[in-house]
């Protein structure tokens, strides 16, 4: 793993998610890509599991830095629980194909989302009313962008990809 490469990756794409991600969001249901999301299922899926289970830690707190008014942790504690949950599945279950990569965007950012938002909610602060919305609305929209999202990442990581026909 090129730890400084990582560094570079997760602050633009960190940079990305607050400036530029409003840009495509869809607007009238506040739903927009989870970018740094798309970058923890990456790691998770192309790196070994210790190194995908520090990636997911980092990816969280950059994750919980961005979200302004939100307390810090909850997204820490989802994006390294499910991070590692996936990362050691993928240890059992191979994830190359690029539909099933978008399935597996699209489970763990709702499993990540709704852990966020219930931790969240046991601090007392209210949640918004179409919450649920959001949540499905952000995971699909993320599955769908991820898998093209894979192949700049592993070329700045240097990471071998090879898509199985």
């Amino acid at each position: 793993m090129h730890w400084f490469r990582f560094a570079v990756l997760v602050l633009v794409v960190t940079v990305l998610q607050a400036g530029l991600a409003d840009i495509v969001a869809v607007t009238n249901l506040n739903v927009k890509p989870d970018l740094l999301l798309i970058l923890l299922v990456f790691f998770a899926i192309y790196c070994n599991t210790f190194e995908a289970i520090i990636t997911s830690f980092v990816i969280g707190f950059a994750a919980d830095i961005i979200l302004a008014g939100s307390p810090m942790g909850p997204r820490i504690i989802s994006f390294g629980l499910f991070g590692t949950v996936l990362a050691y599945l993928n240890s059992v279950v191979t994830i190359k194909k690029m539909p099933y990569q978008a399935l597996a965007i699209f489970i763990t950012a709702f499993l990540t989302d709704a852990l966020a938002h219930l931790l969240v909610s046991f601090r007392g602060q209210p949640a918004p009313f179409s919450v649920y919305t959001v949540i499905f609305g952000t995971s699909f929209y993320s599955s769908l962008a991820g898998p093209f999202l894979f192949l700049p990442c592993a070329w700045w990581m240097r990471i071998k990809v090879e898509r199985p026909r």
